[in-house]
């Protein structure tokens, strides 16, 4: 009889600052994507899972005839990264087909974020919110699943800001988790946009699994896209876009700011620490007022506020 198809489950521990990173080196060899996971321990005193601060990095690769091979240069790869920074070792776990998905599963756990908001993957009973509002995400390989501490700010200042009755675009939507709470959180409008066509099914899907699909247009576009639309949803008072430094700073310097109505907010996500003053400098010289900067671990996220 023939062995079992199996899949190396291929992981590494690192600081919320390099996940990213690594994450990038792990996508040259996954077939199907790369998960970042928010590495917890158990509060015994809250009765809860903590986040560490620390972050793990998941990729499922078939094991055949050339997993050696793949080894031998994930492993070169990540030796000359961690050369730069120090970086733990790369862990390795034999899955066996019929096992794989479940073994993926056990990765994500429902995710307490703010005062009110829960994360639950949508194999878990629904009854876990206990009370919470719940954000249903039935994450695939390659999108966000609200564990990377960037969307969890993102979550927070969407709660803390409010959105009800409002529209909302949300740049960058990936599982469209940003765009399922702020329906859920009572807004009127949404409008979520990916570059990544494979990014829209999932979100699609999400939205649906939250009952929220009547509520969020998902596009495939940039924000110069929405920029010219011509129904309405071409600006709104509140503007997500979480994605990484370096793109927020193209897009400030091509329109972003011109999505935000007046006295509305921006939040910018996806950035580190040492990133933030030069992206809110930019901004300002915008027009745009830095209202508050929201931490977590290395990463930042700005609330930026529109004149009116």
């Amino acid at each position: 009889m023939d062995k079992p198809y199996a899949w190396l489950e291929t992981s590494i521990v690192c600081s919320g600052e390099l996940a990213e990173a690594v994450a990038e080196v792990f996508s040259r060899f996954s077939p199907d994507g790369v998960v970042i996971n928010s590495v917890t321990h158990f509060d015994a005193i809250g009765h809860e899972e903590v986040p560490t601060g620390d972050m793990q990095v998941v990729a499922y690769f078939p094991q055949d005839e050339q997993s050696d091979a793949f080894r031998r240069q994930l492993e070169e790869a990540i030796w000359h990264m961690s050369q730069i920074v120090p970086l733990g070792p790369i862990e390795y776990k034999l899955i066996l087909d019929q096992n794989w998905m479940e073994a993926w599963k056990a990765n994500y756990k429902p995710l307490k974020i703010g005062r009110n908001l829960i994360v639950l993957p949508a194999w878990v009973d629904p009854a876990l919110a206990e009370g919470r509002i719940p954000i249903i995400i039935s994450p695939d390989m390659a999108f966000g699943t609200g564990t990377h501490p960037s969307t969890q700010l993102c979550m927070l200042a969407l709660e803390k800001y409010g959105v009800k009755e409002m529209d909302v675009i949300d740049i960058g939507t990936g599982s469209g988790i940003l765009s399922i709470e702020a329906a859920k959180l009572g807004a009127n409008r949404i409008l979520g946009v990916d570059n990544d066509p494979e990014a829209i099914p999932s979100a699609i899907n999400n939205a649906a699994l939250n009952g929220v699909g009547d509520k969020i247009v998902f596009e495939v576009g940039t924000h110069t896209d929405v920029l010219n639309r011509k129904d309405g949803l071409n600006q709104a008072p509140r503007v997500i876009a979480n994605i990484l430094s370096p793109i927020l700073a193209n897009m400030l310097s091509t329109g972003l700011t011109d999505l935000v109505s007046p006295t509305g907010l921006l939040f910018l996500g996806g950035i580190l620490e040492h990133q933030a003053q030069d992206l809110a400098d930019l901004a300002r010289s915008l027009g745009m007022t830095l209202r508050e900067t929201l931490h977590q671990e290395d990463w930042v996220v700005l609330v930026l506020h529109k004149a009116a």
